[in-house]
């Protein structure tokens, strides 16, 4: 093939971005052979197969590193989302409706409290002045707004732009690359469209292509499509650029930094003829690599076709730039601070017109001359009044309760593993009704493992399929971890020189310095399963020992696979000079077998071994027989067909080592998580790329099936009607071969349905529906950069059971939110009847708790406790009860009738003690001190009252557990015996007696025995449960698999399990 003119000579290309991105996404062969194929795809992109681009300089720049083909097809590239300003959160945190009404309020006490401490001067009991400080409580309401915006936003920043700093060095990497015919290195940002690339096992495919040349090339596209499945990549036409009678010109192997020209081995020439071959008898060849996807086997060179925002990978994340949506917590908090304003307001609206009418009477009664100065001073103070009750209706502390209450959960949830990267989104958490999981990687493990096996004399080794309960099998299964006990030596051996030699797999380094295993994943799963369930030695050692002679490559068509090795000297059987292994499909490899390890096989073995690979295949396992050959010497040809060729020869000569079905298992901890989900009332569904057959089967051995549940593919449920999908939602938990459109299009129909939605996923593809859902769960160990930046939370030990710490502790916070607006409440109200109480009977509309101490009480206290109701640990018990409705109000029936009867006690107590005179105190001073040494101490025990928000007695449950708690216990006592003793005139009070001081405590503590008596009152109100959505589908969507064993599970749109969510 001639070199093509390059894109610094041409002014246009004969195809645009969006052809080359339709091409690879909807794998359209027939528009590649119409353009000519790789010879004409090549051309029209002005580049070479075998020589690369040319006239690239890499070294320069990215900023000056501008041509035609970057202009046309872009750079390698995504747009800098730019980083919200700190400026800008300040600015957004300053929107919440609730620091909005109490910087109105802090503005207007702070303008009146100004205005007095200017105009008036009040003396105390003793006719001393008393200090101006009426403008504190403006100013400490601004320092408690100021502290909640400031934390907010200066945690999401430092937050955000450390996790950024951790992406640019992660995507910071180096490609091999082909230019003008050289091997060479690249940054992975220079890379342009028409550059061909060299892959090797273990590398990440850096971007769309199409491809070229190499051999046995299997690529693992989990992170980007969801499949499971290794993706076998295969040429779309015969070889370029040469032909049985040219050189092999385009050469797939590696090459450091030489500069020779590429020319390919004899052996690599035969392999990739071996891969042309077995082409012609599959079917449809892919020859389409996506980025993101990992090669597992075999080399290759590709050309790129889509770079930066046009490929797979970009254009995934491209999509998850969506709008954050507001959290349940925050309407319910905004609805609050409205209905607040609205009452606060009222109530100062009904005292000034009380007090207004009363002074316009009085005024109109006195036969005394009226002098308008004091008349407009009357109406000021009565006015100052009024504002003063609708300052303190406003729960000033109630932000920074939410505030600490997250800061605290996340801290305390990163020693559970979940990494918080939205504030809101752990709040969030606690009130989810249902979990969309990915099963690759999330659910499973995304690593094919032997899950089950059985020797040649019929004894199975089960682990974790559930087969062992198969009464049919002829003897009892064992753990398959004792598979070395049934097992002679000699035929343990055999395992490990058939698992080791037959395989093309391999052990390297990762990134990180660790070993893994680069290969097929049906391979990798083998050796791993010889290491540590056998205690084979290294299988290098065994490979060593058993130098190989052939190797016969797996083939689809065949599907088995062969290796003919020298057996060592020291082989039990003197005889046999070489041995050929097989492994392959059982059907075809078990008929050929008359020879167990023990002897020949019976029928009743064979039967057995027919009934146990029933019971794999209905457990969706991936089913695979190891046999063995001995000869003297090899008798057949050592081409590409001579291995199915020599089994039609020498029928019944194999001898039978034993089944295994491999699987990508579940995770340890999935099912007991899902059923601790479920009890939580919250639905766990499946969305996965796999077949509806393995997705149905992995979703039953989590639970997610129970009574009457309908599995449905990707390509069905799109096809449905808006209705028709609102109609199948409450009975679909599993959603196999779905797109990423299609579980973005899940999330989106649940949240209209009122739902809200969490959804796990560690792969690319689940970059969309991450972003979309109310709270997004990434995998820290095994998931994608893209996955983890549309994530809200990362887990970071990839353990579905997590989630399960991150509800509870939602639902903590939740609950620490509701305990304090219990207390708030309560202070609020009684604080405000006081006031007005107060007012109305003072002929001076003087209130009983002055500026100062009201301070103490609504910030201070406030303060504490927040802190101390924030950090009470989540308890098992929250997983007890169904989620809150979004639409449940914040304050329910339970809490107010706590609230209420706190308030009324606090009431009826201090008002008796201020207008009976049952303490008999004479001097007013000492009396008022007592008066509000008292209201503080009925504040501080309330607060041990309002631990539990349910109607459990025990509110010391635990209590020993929360140290802060009980340091705020006692600083606030000491606090109030500093204010009372040595406040002097700051405080506007007197010393106490211990006598006084005892009773004040005693009367304070009484509240716990009013706290236990409104427990111990019935609660006839009805409680708004969780309800799942309707149980009804429609009869045409699914079929009963119960009920017609027949049913081809693989095709069907829909299967109907019978199971729901609880």
């Amino acid at each position: 093939m001639e070199p093509l003119l390059h894109a610094e000579s041409r002014p246009s290309f004969g195809l645009d971005a969006q052809q080359l991105v339709s091409l690879v996404d909807q794998k359209d062969l027939d528009f590649l052979d119409q353009i000519g194929g790789i010879e004409g795809l090549a051309r029209l992109l002005c580049t070479h197969p075998t020589q690369g681009l040319s006239g690239i300089d890499s070294t320069l720049p990215l900023e000056k590193q501008h041509s035609p083909r970057t202009e046309a097809f872009g750079m390698n590239l995504l747009p800098v989302v730019k980083q919200t300003s700190l400026w800008q959160l300040v600015w957004t945190a300053l929107k919440d409706k609730t620091l909005i009404l109490l910087m109105v309020a802090a503005m207007v006490s702070l303008s009146i409290g100004i205005y007095q401490d200017t105009t008036t001067t009040e003396y105390d009991a003793n006719g001393n002045p008393v200090p101006g400080v009426k403008w504190v409580e403006g100013v400490a309401i601004l320092m408690a707004i100021l502290l909640v915006v400031v934390v907010g936003s200066v945690n999401d920043y430092s937050k955000e732009k450390q996790f950024r700093q951790l992406n640019a060095k992660k995507q910071d990497r180096l490609v091999n690359a082909i230019r003008e015919g050289v091997s060479c290195v690249v940054p992975i940002q220079t890379l342009q469209v028409g550059d061909v690339l060299r892959l090797e096992p273990g590398d990440i495919v850096p971007a769309d292509g199409v491809y070229l040349c190499g051999h046995s090339v299997q690529c693992d596209e989990s992170d980007a499509t969801g499949e499971s499945d290794t993706v076998k990549k295969t040429l779309f036409r015969a070889p370029l650029g040469w032909s049985s009678t040219q050189p092999f010109s385009m050469s797939c192997s590696s090459s450091s930094s030489d500069t020779r020209t590429l020319v390919s081995s004899p052996e690599e020439k035969e392999a990739w003829l071996e891969d042309t071959a077995s082409l012609h008898s599959q079917g449809s060849p892919d020859p389409f690599f996506l980025s993101g996807a990992k090669v597992l086997q075999g080399t290759c060179t590709y050309m790129v076709t889509a770079v930066g925002v046009h490929s797979f990978s970009g254009r995934t994340e491209m999509s998850m730039q969506v709008r954050d949506t507001i959290t349940p917590l925050q309407e319910k908090l905004n609805t609050l601070a409205h209905q607040i304003s609205l009452l606060g307001s009222l109530a100062g609206g009904l005292l000034a017109l009380v007090l207004l009418a009363r002074c316009a009477i009085q005024v109109g009664l006195s036969t005394a001359p009226v002098v308008p100065e004091e008349v407009i001073s009357h109406v000021m103070h009565i006015l100052i009044t009024a504002v003063t009750v609708v300052v303190v209706a406003v729960p000033e502390g109630l932000p920074l309760a939410v505030t600490l209450a997250l800061a605290y959960a996340t801290r305390r949830m990163l020693k559970d593993n979940n990494l918080v990267r939205v504030l809101a989104s752990c709040e969030t958490m606690g009130n989810a009704t249902t979990i969309c999981t990915d099963k690759t990687g999330t659910l499973t493990q995304n690593k094919m493992t032997v899950v089950a096996g059985m020797t040649s004399d019929t004894c199975c080794l089960l682990d974790s399929v559930g087969l062992a309960k198969d009464p049919v099998l002829l003897r009892p299964c064992a753990a398959l971890d004792s598979l070395c006990r049934p097992v002679s030596s000699s035929q343990r051996a055999l395992w490990w020189e058939a698992i080791a030699t037959n395989s093309t797999a391999f052990q390297t380094l990762d990134p990180s310095g660790h070993a893994m295993m680069v290969g097929s994943r049906t391979e990798t799963a083998l050796l791993t399963f010889a290491a540590e369930r056998l205690d084979a030695p290294p299988f290098e050692f065994v490979r060593t020992s058993h130098p190989t002679e052939h190797v016969f490559p797996f083939s689809s068509t065949h599907k088995c696979m062969g290796t003919l090795v020298h057996l060592p000297p020291s082989a039990k059987n003197e005889k046999a000079k070489v041995r050929l292994h097989i492994k392959g499909a059982p059907d075809l490899l078990v008929p050929h077998c008359v020879y167990g390890e023990k002897g020949p096989l019976t029928p009743a073995s064979h039967a057995a071994i027919a009934h146990t690979l029933e019971a794999y295949a209905h457990s969706s396992l991936r089913t695979l027989a190891l046999a063995y050959c001995d000869f003297d010497t090899w008798p057949g040809d050592v081409s590409v067909a001579s291995l199915p060729a020599f089994l039609a020869t020498h029928p019944h000569t194999l001898t039978l080592l034993g089944v295994v079905g491999i699987q990508d298992p579940l995770r340890p901890d999935v099912a007991a998580a899902v059923r601790a989900c479920q009890g939580a009332g919250v639905c766990v569904r499946m969305v996965t790329g796999d077949s509806l057959a393995t997705a149905t089967a992995i979703a039953q051995q989590a639970g997610l099936l129970n009574t009457s549940s309908l599995a449905m593919e990707g390509s069905h449920y799109r096809s449905l009607s808006p209705a028709a999908r609102h109609d199948v939602l409450p009975r679909l938990h599993v959603l196999a071969r779905a797109t990423p459109h299609d579980k973005r299009l899940l999330v989106e129909d649940l949240k209209h349905q009122g739902e809200v939605v969490a959804v796990t996923g560690d792969g690319t593809n689940d970059g969309p529906a991450l972003r979309a859902a109310h709270v997004g769960f990434s995998m820290g160990l095994s998931g994608t950069e893209v996955a983890k930046e549309a994530s809200s939370i990362v887990l970071m030990d990839d353990t579905f059971s997590s989630i399960v710490k991150a509800v509870m502790w939602g639902r903590c916070v939740h609950d620490a939110v509701k305990k304090f607006l219990q207390f708030q409440m309560t202070v609020n109200i009684t604080a405000v009847a006081l006031t007005l109480v107060s007012s109305l009977v003072s002929q001076d509309q003087v209130s009983v708790l002055t500026a100062v101490q009201l301070l103490w009480v609504n910030l201070i206290m406030d303060t504490f406790a927040a802190l101390a109701l924030a950090t009470d640990a989540p308890t098992a018990d929250v997983l007890e009860r169904a989620p809150a409705s979004r639409y449940a109000p914040l304050v329910d029936t339970s809490m107010w009738r706590m609230i209420l009867g706190q308030a009324v006690y606090q009431i009826v107590l201090m008002l008796v003690l201020l207008y009976t005179r049952v303490m008999a105190i004479e001097e007013a001073a000492t009396l008022q001190t007592f008066v509000f040494t008292t209201f503080v101490f009925c504040q501080i025990f309330n607060q041990i009252n309002c631990r539990r928000i349910d109607s459990k007695w025990n509110v010391f449950h635990n209590i020993h557990h929360n140290p802060f708690f009980l340091l705020i216990f006692i600083v606030s006592v000491g606090g109030q015996v500093v204010i009372v003793q040595w406040g002097g005139a700051a405080f506007q009070t007197v010393p106490l007696s211990l006598s006084h001081w005892m009773t004040s405590a005693v009367l304070g503590a009484v509240s716990l025995l009013i706290g236990l008596i409104l427990r111990w009152l019935p609660e006839k109100v009805s409680v708004s449960l969780y309800q799942p959505l309707s149980q009804d589908a429609p009869t045409d969507i699914g079929t009963d698999i119960g009920t017609d064993t027949n049913t081809d599970t693989n095709t069907n749109t829909g299967t109907d399990i019978e199971a729901g969510c609880p």
